[in-house]
This record gives C-alpha cells, sequence and structure tokens, in this order.
C-alpha cells in the first residue's frame, strides 16, 4: 500500500531538517565561544605603535630559541649568533594548547648552564610555549614556540 504525502508531511521534514542545522550551527557556536583563550593584547593599535622597534631590537640580540620535552621535564634551550647558550636577565614562559587555557601553566625554570629546564607533566599532542626573557641589557625577548609531544 503507499501512502499518500500529505502537506504535513512536508512541513514536519521542512521543520526537522532545519532544526537539525539550527542545533548543529548554536552547539559550534556555543563551543567556539566557550573554549576561546582570550586576547593577546588589549589594544591592538598601541601594541602596533611599537612592533617593529621591538622586533629589531630582538633580531638583534641574534638569539636562536628552541624547546624540548622528554620524560616531565621541559628544556628551552637559547643560544646566541655564535651558538653559545645565554643565560638570561629573567625568563618565564606559559605552556599551554592552542585551543584552550585548561591545560595552562607556567613552569619554573632553572639553568643549568646550558639551556633552562622545568618540571612540566604535558600530555601527548600540540603544545605551545609562549616565552619572555629578558637581556642583560634589558631588551624583552618574546617568541611562540611549537612544541609536539609524544608520538
Amino acid at each position: 500500500m503507499i501512502r499518500e504525502l500529505k502537506g504535513w508531511h512536508v512541513a514536519a521534514m521542512f521543520c526537522t531538517g532545519f532544526g537539525i542545522i539550527i542545533a548543529v550551527n548554536l552547539t559550534l557556536a556555543f563551543n567556539a565561544v566557550a573554549t576561546f583563550p582570550g586576547l593577546e593584547t588589549k589594544n591592538s593599535y598601541v601594541a602596533s605603535q611599537k612592533f617593529d622597534a621591538n622586533r629589531a631590537a630582538q633580531q638583534a640580540l641574534g638569539w636562536t630559541v628552541a624547546a624540548t620535552h622528554d620524560n616531565g621535564a621541559l628544556r628551552v634551550a637559547i643560544t646566541d649568533d655564535a651558538g653559545a647558550p645565554v643565560r638570561t636577565a629573567m625568563i618565564e614562559a606559559r605552556v599551554g594548547r592552542a585551543t584552550h587555557v585548561a591545560d595552562d601553566m607556567t613552569p619554573e625554570f632553572s639553568f643549568d648552564g646550558v639551556a633552562y629546564t622545568a618540571a612540566a607533566p604535558l600530555a601527548d599532542g600540540h603544545w605551545q610555549v609562549r616565552l619572555s626573557a629578558r637581556a642583560a641589557d634589558g631588551t624583552v625577548f618574546a617568541q611562540r614556540i611549537p612544541l609536539r609531544v609524544g608520538g
């Protein structure tokens, strides 16, 4: 027996289809807003006024940074143009994931003569090390270093 397609059938299919689309869009929008980590700077215009000068001063230092993680320890090596280790006047870092702030941490670094090390129990995956250091002459060095932990 073939059933007749009536108006209320079409209306129900229409409402169900658009209801699914709207529910998915609302779910995605809610999750996007809820997991957004926030602003990088309070006033981007003011920060942009000093960007070129800060970048030139940072590049003049000639520092190269590499971050590794092994056995629960985070190691940040800073070297100069000659490849010699650099001991900074101040160093701090915020380690976290790019997608949310729930796992963010600020490890306490110690200098071992070659690199800065800190205890950081990181789970496998992609991490970012937002490094901020100050040279002996007061120049601020800031860099974001991608870090892959595990396989």
